[in-house]
């Protein structure tokens, strides 16, 4: 996949998505370090190679998502009438966020129970949160499609500032379950967030959530709230583990049983 993105970078001179290119890069090598910490016997779970691959995948939402959801809002908005708008995407501000969220990634990698670490976390959540906030969200509730995309990004800002929480008081809020708005609802949610809509767009379909996709959402969020819980509960986490899991299976199963078959014919 990697080999294939550089090709079509180079062909196309689309030099802006070399950050994407480097991203996953080393998103492959992380996951590669992960194999090896893992063979030799370390806790690759707690390991550089998870925390790389994580923090790779965290700069693609922000660099990307920064992109289309401001973008994919505004133009749904612009068909609605008067009102407030998304900021046009990439302006100084959120090239600070950006800047501020890498230098906290790094820093988590390298030491990711220093002190020193929590401030640098907590700005860029508050930074990242502040970002959301000049996408117009709110005003996206009639369509599954754009408040799936936000919901998908909060889950970023909200990541960094519990697990900033969890550094400075240890017994707020565990690092493991902090860890999990990331991994199950930043990553897990906005890959499926960004998967419909792609699909029904590059599909030729309307770009509206049917009652499908609206159940392929709420059970993710099953599956997140599952796994946040089973840090909260650990007398119950065995059976929050499961539950979890079962609903992940069904978001992303149903996905495949719901927009595989538009997917394998030609373009309507």
């Amino acid at each position: 996949l990697t080999g294939f993105l550089a090709r079509e970078i180079i062909v196309g001179k689309n030099w802006r998505n070399l950050i994407v290119l480097t991203m996953l890069g080393i998103f492959t090598i992380s996951n590669a370090i992960f194999h090896w910490e893992a063979a030799r016997g370390d806790y690759a779970a707690q390991g550089y190679g998870l925390r790389a691959g994580l923090g790779a995948a965290l700069m693609m939402i922000a660099v990307i998502g920064g992109r289309i959801v401001p973008s994919f809002t505004r133009n749904w908005l612009a068909r609605q009438g008067p009102g407030r708008l998304p900021v046009p995407p990439m302006q100084r501000f959120d090239k600070i966020a950006l800047l501020a969220l890498l230098a906290a990634l790094f820093a988590w990698i390298a030491a990711p129970e220093a002190q020193a670490l929590a401030p640098l976390l907590l700005a860029a959540g508050a930074l990242h949160l502040v970002r959301l906030a000049r996408w117009a969200g709110d005003r996206t509730l009639a369509e599954p499609l754009l408040w799936i995309l936000h919901l998908g990004y909060l889950f970023l800002p909200l990541g960094a500032i519990a697990l900033g929480v969890s550094i400075l008081v240890p017994g707020v809020f565990g690092g493991a379950s902090a860890q999990h708005l990331w991994m199950a609802g930043a990553v897990g949610l906005m890959t499926l967030a960004v998967m419909t809509r792609a699909t029904l767009g590059h599909t030729g379909h309307e770009l509206k959530a049917g009652r499908g996709t609206l159940t392929l959402y709420l059970g993710q969020l099953a599956a997140i709230l599952a796994r946040l819980a089973a840090g909260l509960w650990p007398d119950q986490a065995p059976l929050l583990h499961i539950l979890s899991g079962l609903a992940w299976i069904a978001a992303f199963g149903g996905f495949a049983m719901l927009y595989g078959p538009a997917m394998m014919r030609r373009r309507v």
